[in-house]
């Protein structure tokens, strides 16, 4: 009799179909978030791993690698918002999703891609010695650690990617309120070195032959230092850094400078050659490989007539047209002189501008005006401003090498703290003649009324500009009833925040306040010279979010559930068998119940 049982036992055991037997259990996990792209997704439980070209994954790196069948893969998926998109018409540097640049792998020609220009991606790893076989609808990979252990992970859903952060709003009510929650240091400096590669990338020097010496030198872009703005002449121009400089030149004796001063000499600014790209340092004598500086019209020499000295440089531009990685395809230079007079102590200032384009650049990406931020603000950009319908930027005082006032200003830009001052001299005027001159003089010309919420606000939709606060400060008594209140101080503060994803914030200007500060003065006795002073001051008042609730917990289980098919069987759902078990289950128990019975 119990043989019979234990053989109908063995029975109902065979009955259960394969399938339901050898169901596996999901997996651990454990968070590992890289920003690589999306892997090819495993499927029929076989672990597939490749490696994407030209995308970096930080820590991991890919073990063995089958690479995917005849598949498309897109590399740089186009994002709905390319940020790093400034120029239109052309390819901005190091920016992968722009469309302008035409590469299937921008990261074989960019040294990095820009944040915002790539997507984010986020990985959940164990170990891969508990992995069997896998059944995740997501794509998976298998990569190594720092200690040699390999890792099994799976690219998830982070919806910690994707929650916007809040917008504040700013009035004059809560101005002063917001600046002092979230203000902090006013000047902060960072420092970055970039080692020189194959061939050029942003910021590196521009390298240049001179064939009558034999000699490999650099690009000079002389630019100020110190409190008088001497010119230092070994300061490199940067490859794709569109920028000017002023310095100032003093002469002990202009007589002897003015034919042997090779500063003041136009000819010493293009009688060389500029590389292509620096691989030509191999190969001097390749002429393919240099391009030579083209005057855009005659410059005559220094000359000593009389107590003058003509034909002097006072500025220089440089015309520079660049195509990738092909490097610099053609230079030009342009200059401004002037005559000066031979006397002690005789000063020069000299202005040095560097313009970068595209080679053969088209005509409507050349006429239309760069974006400061697509949309978001970039830091260093311009900070862009409206007067009525023109757009243009926000600039600051400008100092001479004496300390005078300049009419050239200095321009602002988005995220950087500045300081600057000068003195201007004042003509004979009345009060109300003055006051305005100071004005102007502080704010610039023409007075910004608005400024631009997101770096490529357009002129012609009002909504996107804000106008910008004004207020007085008087630092002293005014008492007298002879007396003339001018400013001589500007603060200019704005007030900035992060808005949208946190995967891929965009900065925009939440407001803008114009402080001056106010002096009097008699009337009795004018001043010849009133010192000047401007500051502008960002005050980060951004306001991180909550992250979002319900995040996924890690799910320890067994690797296989002893009563997975009882569960199968006594299911009415999806996942159980067109022939249920249950009544063979029934049949068991009846069988059992007679011969129970019979004994």
């Amino acid at each position: 009799m119990f043989s019979l049982k234990l053989s109908l036992l063995q029975v109902f055991f065979l009955m259960v179909p394969e399938r339901v037997l050898s169901q596996p259990s999901p997996s651990p996990s454990r968070a590992m978030p890289t920003h690589s792209e999306l892997g090819p997704r495993t499927q029929g439980g076989t672990l597939q791993s490749s490696e994407v070209p030209g995308i970096s994954t930080a820590g991991p790196t890919v073990v063995t690698s089958s690479t995917p069948g005849n598949k498309t893969v897109d590399l740089f998926p186009v994002l709905p918002i390319c940020v790093c998109d400034l120029t239109p018409g052309a390819c901005d540097i190091n920016c992968c999703c722009d469309s302008d640049c035409y590469l299937l792998h921008p990261r074989t020609v960019f040294s990095f891609c820009l944040p915002g220009s790539v997507r984010s991606a986020s990985w959940v790893c164990v170990d891969n010695s508990l992995i069997f076989r896998s059944n995740s609808p997501f794509p998976s990979r298998v990569f190594i650690d720092s200690n040699g252990i390999k890792q099994f992970c799976v690219h998830v859903n982070n919806s910690r990617l994707n929650y916007l952060q809040k917008l504040q709003k700013v009035n004059a009510t809560n101005f002063q309120a917001l600046a002092t929650e979230f203000g902090g240091e006013s000047f902060t400096s960072t420092s970055q070195t970039q080692s020189p590669p194959s061939f050029y990338r942003a910021g590196d020097p521009i390298l240049t032959y001179f064939p009558k010496w034999s000699v490999i030198s650099l690009l000079r872009q002389p630019a100020g230092v110190g409190a008088g703005g001497l010119c230092a002449k070994s300061n490199p121009a940067g490859f794709l850094e569109s920028k000017s400089t002023t310095c100032a030149r003093f002469f002990k004796n202009l007589a002897d400078s003015c034919t042997s001063d090779p500063a003041l000499n136009a000819a010493s600014y293009y009688n060389f050659t500029v590389l292509k790209v620096p691989r030509g340092m191999s190969d001097l004598q390749n002429m393919e490989l240099q391009v030579p500086v083209t005057p855009v019209s005659q410059a005559g020499s220094p000359v000593l007539a009389g107590n003058t000295c003509q034909n002097v440089v006072a500025q220089v531009i440089y015309e520079i047209e660049t195509n990738g990685t092909f490097g610099i395809q053609k230079v030009s230079v342009s200059f401004g002189q002037t005559n000066l007079t031979v006397e002690p102590r005789t000063s020069l200032q000299q202005d040095f501008i560097i313009h970068f384009r595209a080679f053969q650049q088209s005509t409507a990406a050349s006429l239309t005006g760069s974006r400061s931020g697509n949309p978001g603000y970039i830091v260093g950009k311009p900070l862009l401003v409206l007067t009525g319908d023109m757009r243009h930027s926000m600039t600051l005082l400008q100092s001479q090498g004496d300390g005078t006032c300049s009419i050239k200003r200095h321009e602002v830009q988005f995220g950087v703290n500045a300081i600057s001052g000068c003195k201007l001299r004042l003509k004979r005027v009345d009060c109300s003649h003055l006051q305005q001159e100071l004005y102007q003089a502080l704010h610039g010309s023409p007075r910004p009324e608005h400024i631009a919420i997101f770096g490529n606000a357009d002129p012609a939709q009002k909504g996107e500009w804000t106008r910008i606060l004004s207020r007085n400060y008087s630092v002293s008594a005014m008492h007298c009833t002879s007396c003339c209140v001018i400013p001589v101080s500007l603060e200019i503060q704005i007030l900035w925040a992060y808005i949208g994803l946190q995967s891929n914030p965009q900065a925009h200007v939440s407001g803008a306040r114009f402080l001056y500060q106010l002096q009097s003065i008699q009337d009795s006795q004018p001043k010849t010279e009133v010192p000047l002073k401007t500051v502008v001051t960002f005050v980060d008042i951004t306001q991180k979010p909550e992250p979002p609730r319900g995040q996924p917990r890690m799910d320890w289980k067994y690797p296989f559930d002893f009563f997975f098919p009882f569960k199968m069987a006594f299911s009415r759902g999806e996942g159980s068998q067109k022939g249920s078990i249950f009544p063979i289950i029934i049949l068991c128990l009846l069988l059992l119940g007679v011969l129970n019975h019979r004994d």
